[in-house]
């Protein structure tokens, strides 16, 4: 026996091994093959299509509606006004009048520090006062005698001129002294420390009977007020929405913006724009906003952060179609029209806008047309389709199977991928 007929050989054994291998859990086969019969062929795959059947797919209609504008972004909730309430004078904390996190309004009193030093010193000024009073009626008496006298020829016009500046300084002193009385007057009433405006108190930082000192500049002060109705959200838009913002703000109405808890859609609450920068931030190419709310029911809380939605207007008669239906394409995104043949269209389009679980298009649909949802990775341009009912009670586009379209700029640009058959 040569070489090649070894080799022969040798692979017979192996391919009749192999087959044996693969049909020894198979005991028909086994017993067919014994009686001299021929292998069955292999069963075709569960999922096989046969050559020419329908897809079956979801669709929904094309609609024109008056698309709302809106912006989205995240801010920060900010008080209108905080102040650090701080004491005037030098003295001692006699008496504490509220507490922690207490609401005040402007006026109400806070803190009582103690006065008997300045009381003094306003007896003081009232008693200079007094005398200096006392001393101006006497030089205006005189001046007045002195004048007469002239006048009959039996006094001398250097007397009058006397008598004259003692009476100016006898104004001058009384009106120093009532100056010197006022200023005390005021210090005083700085012993009776009130809320300079309305809020909500912090955390009262000195108790009775510290030493409070009017140049501890430095230090926590007595408390912070923080004015939390009504309150306002900061926050940032790109400088593309620029023009936009500016032509919404210049409507009789501004636009509204509203608050939602982050990843929630539940609005905490709603108000005016009432601000826009007047420059562009060039380090991050947004302009700053800001919008003012009520805030009656305290929703709102300084420091937080929300998610901030900004009402621009609508476009309006806009087709609109279901986000899940545009798909992104290496040219433009595109969606699969059902044709009233039963195949499916591929369309390129144009991106309008995007709000949630809807897409705004400016060119490619028209109203009444019918977009798939739901089974798009299985088309191609012409495959024919079957459109089918979603389930009850679940929209197509959270049923399994294909991906859903990624969000598209306001351009329609982004990551684009083609259709796969």
């Amino acid at each position: 026996m040569n070489r090649a007929t070894t080799i022969v050989a040798v692979g017979l054994v192996a391919g009749g091994c192999f087959a044996a291998w693969q049909w020894a859990g198979r005991p028909d086969i086994v017993a067919l093959v014994q009686r001299g019969g021929a292998a069955p062929a292999a069963r075709p795959a569960k999922d096989a299509r046969p050559a020419g059947a329908a897809v079956a797919v979801v669709t929904a209609p094309a609609e024109v509606v008056d698309f709302p504008v809106r912006r989205r972004s995240i801010g920060n909730i900010e008080a209108m006004a905080t102040v650090l309430v701080r004491s005037r004078v030098d003295s001692q904390l006699l008496t504490q009048h509220a507490k922690d996190g207490q609401f005040v309004t402007k006026g109400d009193l806070l803190f009582t520090l103690d006065d008997k030093e300045l009381r003094a010193a306003v007896a003081r000024d009232e008693a200079n006062l007094a005398r200096d009073q006392a001393n101006l009626t006497r030089t205006q008496a005189d001046l007045q005698r002195k004048r007469e006298l002239l006048s009959s020829g039996s006094g001398a016009q250097q007397q009058v001129d006397q008598a004259l500046s003692d009476a100016k300084a006898a104004e001058a002193a009384v009106a120093a002294d009532e100056a010197t009385l006022d200023a005390d007057r005021l210090r005083l009433s700085y012993t009776r420390i009130v809320a300079p405006i309305d809020g909500r108190l912090g955390s009262v930082q000195v108790t009775p009977g510290n030493l409070v000192r009017a140049s501890d500049s430095g230090g926590g002060g007595l408390v912070t007020i923080t004015q939390v109705k009504p309150i306002r959200v900061a926050f940032t838009l790109p400088e593309r929405d620029l023009a936009t913002v500016r032509a919404a703000l210049a409507q009789p109405t501004p636009p509204t913006v509203r608050v939602f808890p982050s990843g929630s859609r539940t609005a905490l609450a709603s108000g005016p724009l009432s601000f826009i920068d007047s420059a562009v931030d060039v380090a991050s190419g947004t302009i700053s906003a800001k919008a003012v709310f009520a805030n009656d029911d305290l929703a709102l809380w300084p420091g937080q952060y929300v998610d901030v939605e900004v009402e621009l207007g609508s476009r309006p008669n806009t087709v609109v179609v279901p986000t899940v239906a545009v798909q992104a394409g290496q040219a433009s995104p595109y969606v699969f029209v059902a044709r009233p043949d039963g195949t499916a269209e591929l369309r390129p389009v144009k991106v309008a806008a995007t709000d949630g679980d809807r897409i705004a298009l400016a060119e490619g649909l028209s109203a009444g047309d019918r977009v798939v949802v739901d089974g798009q990775l299985r088309l191609a341009n012409g495959t024919k389709i079957r459109d089918t009912a979603a389930p009850k009670g679940q929209p197509a586009a959270s049923r399994g199977g294909d991906a859903p379209a990624k969000d598209l700029s306001e351009s329609g640009e982004g990551a684009n991928r083609p259709a796969r058959s």
